[in-house]
This record gives C-alpha cells, structure tokens and sequence, in this order.
C-alpha cells in the first residue's frame, strides 16, 4: 500500500542530507556503469575474435616447411625442406576421415599480369577446388576451380571482386575476358568475395596441376591446408584437431629425413588451437571484469550500509517518539529499508542508463584489433541493479535492526 507520509519522510531525509546522499549514489551507480562498460567490452573482445576467425575456416590448419636446424642421420643442418605433390596424396588418403576440405597451394612468382591493357599487380596461387571453403570464399559470379579443371589442366583463372572493380570497366562482363599472365591467356570462370575483407581479395586463382605445369612448378607445393571434420563439441574438435596436427608433422619429418625434435623444418598453424587460446584470454579477462567491477558495487552496497547507520544515529531520538507512540519495530525497519532500497534502486538505474547509453552510442564506431561492437545483454545488466537493490536492502537491514532494537527510554534521553 502506497504510504504518502512514508515517503514524504524519505525525501525530507534525503534533502537535508543532500551532499551525502549525493556521494553514496554515485559509489554505487559507479559500481554499475563500471561493471556494465566492463562486461561490454569483454563481450567485444569476444566479437572481434570471432570475427577474426570468421574471416576463414575457424577450424583449419596450416602446413608449411622451412629449412632443418639439427643434424639427422648424416645430413647437416640447414637444409631446405620442400613439399611435393606426393605428400598431399598421402595426407589426403591417410587422413580421409579426419579432414573435411584439402588443397596444397602453389605460389607463382615472376609472372607479369595483364587484363586487356591494364596491368594486374596481384599474386597468382594454383589452389584445388577445397581452397573456397577453407578460405571462406563465396562466389559473386561464375563458379571456382573445380576437379574438372584440375585434371585437364584448364587455363583458366578466378579473380575477386576487388580485382573487378580495379581493372574491369562499367557494363563490361569479365566472364567472358580473359587474363593474360606472363603471355598465357586464362579464362575468368568466376569472381569471388571474402569473408575476410578486401585484404585477403588481393590474389588470383588458378588450378593447381596448371600452375606447376605452365610455369615450371613441377611437383613442387608451398603450403598444404585443411580443414577438420566438424565434432560434437568444441573441446572435441580442438583435441582431435592437436592429434592430427603431430600426426602430420610427424609424417612430414619422416619423410623428408627430419630430426623428430626439430621444430623448424616442418611447421603447423592450428586455428582451433589459436580459437582455445583466445577464448580461454578472453574467458580470463571476463572473470577479471566481473572480479573489479563487483568488487566496486561492494564498495558502493557498504557505502549505503554506512549512510543508513548514521540515519539511524541521527533519527534516535525520533524513532524513540515513535515507538513511544506505539511504532513496532517491523515499521522502524520498513522505513529505513525503503529508504536504503530507494537509493540503491534509483543510482543503480542511473548507472546502468548511463552505461547502456555509453555502449549504444559509442560501440558500434570502436574500430580497434580484436575489438568488435562492446555491448551487453540487457537483461544480464538489469539483473545485476536488481542484484544490487537485494544487496542495498540487505545493507539496510542491520542498521534498520539496530533502530528497532533501540529502547525508548535510552532513544529519548539521545540529544
């Protein structure tokens, strides 16, 4: 039942202790905006990963071979390592269960690129048909490498949307160019985006077998990458994905005569082990988060508890008049409760509006590495300023308690 006397008290309270009232209210939406804009932040924190990896495959791996670093079996350190097409075909006939998509890549270099008289300055790869998915790519037009044009050799090309707005004129169909690279014409069969941005649209693909063909390749490979079939759960997929990952390797240094200890010859980047690194930095930073900032609604709870007692110690006297006049003591409680509780309640919101507000407006416009868009749940700060009015009325209690348990007769004598 609404009491109208009972707040007309509150707010005379509240008025003639203005400046402390003042400062106990900012400790505690202080506490909130400090939590709220901290919680925001880690979930942006996990945003920009996600969106780091989403840029391709979050579930790939990465091979490639540098030069050895220890003495094995007679042959001196220093020795370059160099990937052929037969270690693909055993990978991809050993590892068959374990992989989804494959393609061994082949860089060509030296080459000059030419679109009509324009010259092209971006690097050719000779990719296998897997290389869209483990890169993320999607199609804008025409289709990618396929098995067909591995086999037969094809000369032909797929270019990116970045390339296309560079080198190809208004209304002109690229589809039916072609690219002319070191005086060979290949034919656009497609153009393709990246998930990742223009930066990662800045190559041409060309099928692999062509490649080493036409200019000079032999059997030679510059990476192999992969990506793992998908498993029930994350720690799953990254356990399964460790296991594979030394099981290649150790092939790899089989194969080419490599001490199994040297860590340079042959080496390996996991995204789903990099992904369990960050989530875990970013779970760590969370927790840290949580950790300030209620340490700092704590700090503005013990605050209101302070206040509420020096009410106490300043009403003694009319709380005794009241009791004299019959108060009992669960309305002495009540009124010191509602009034911790009104406090706490009102500064909550206003820290959790100012916080929200802050993250609406200046989140989506945050451009900074590995941060994406801070913001967080609305429902997980509006629990947390209801948490914190149950706390502030716990707060309240034991002062409010105290002013019941005053007798009258000692309340009176209070000057």
């Amino acid at each position: 039942m609404f009491d109208l006397e009972r707040w007309q008290e509150i707010f005379d309270t509240i008025r003639k202790n203005k400046l402390r009232t003042f400062l106990t209210g900012v400790s505690v939406a202080s506490g909130i905006f400090i939590l709220v804009v901290l919680l925001g932040f880690g979930q942006g924190m996990q945003n920009g990963i996600a969106r780091e990896f989403a840029a391709d495959a979050s579930n790939r791996i990465w091979v490639w071979t540098e030069v050895t670093t220890k003495e094995y079996k007679g042959l001196n350190p220093g020795r370059p390592i160099q990937l052929r097409n037969e270690n693909h075909a055993y990978i991809q006939q050993q590892f068959s269960e374990e992989l989804e998509y494959k393609s061994p890549v082949f860089r060509v270099s030296n080459v000059q690129v030419n679109y009509g008289n324009e010259s092209v300055g971006y690097s050719v790869q000779g990719v296998s048909s897997g290389y869209q998915f483990i890169e993320n790519e999607y199609m804008s037009q025409g289709r990618f490498i396929n098995q067909s044009d591995e086999d037969n050799a094809s000369k032909v090309a797929v270019i990116s949307n970045k390339i296309k707005r560079e080198v190809v004129k208004e209304g002109e169909d690229a589809m039916a160019e072609f690219l002319d690279i070191s005086g060979i014409k290949f034919k656009i069969i497609g153009i393709y985006g990246d998930m990742g941005g223009e930066r990662e649209e800045e190559r041409i693909f060309i099928p692999i077998s062509t490649a080493q063909r036409v200019f000079n390749g032999a059997d030679r490979i510059n990476n192999l990458s992969y990506t793992f079939q998908p498993a029930a759960t994350f720690e799953e997929a990254v356990a399964e994905s460790i296991a594979v990952e030394n099981e290649l390797k150790a092939y790899l240094k089989e194969a080419h005569i490599v001490a199994p200890d040297d860590t340079s010859a042959v080496s390996t980047w996991n995204s789903l082990e990099e992904a369990k690194r960050y989530y875990s930095l970013t779970g760590n930073i969370k927790f840290f988060f949580w950790f300030v900032g209620i340490c700092t609604i704590i700090a503005g709870v013990v605050g209101v508890s302070n206040i509420m007692l020096i009410v106490v110690k300043d009403r003694t006297r009319e709380i005794g008049i009241r009791k004299a006049l019959g108060a009992k003591p669960w309305s002495i409680v009540g009124m010191i409760l509602q009034e911790s509780i009104f406090v706490t309640a009102i500064s909550g919101f206003a820290g959790l509006i100012a916080s929200m507000g802050l993250l609406e407006l200046v989140g989506p416009n945050i451009e900074v590495d590995y941060v994406e868009n801070p913001s967080v749940s609305f429902s997980v700060a509006f629990t947390t300023v209801i948490v914190l009015i149950i706390a502030g009325a716990v707060a309240g209690f034991f002062p409010a308690w105290r002013a019941a348990k005053i007798h009258v007769v000692n309340a009176l004598k209070d000057e």
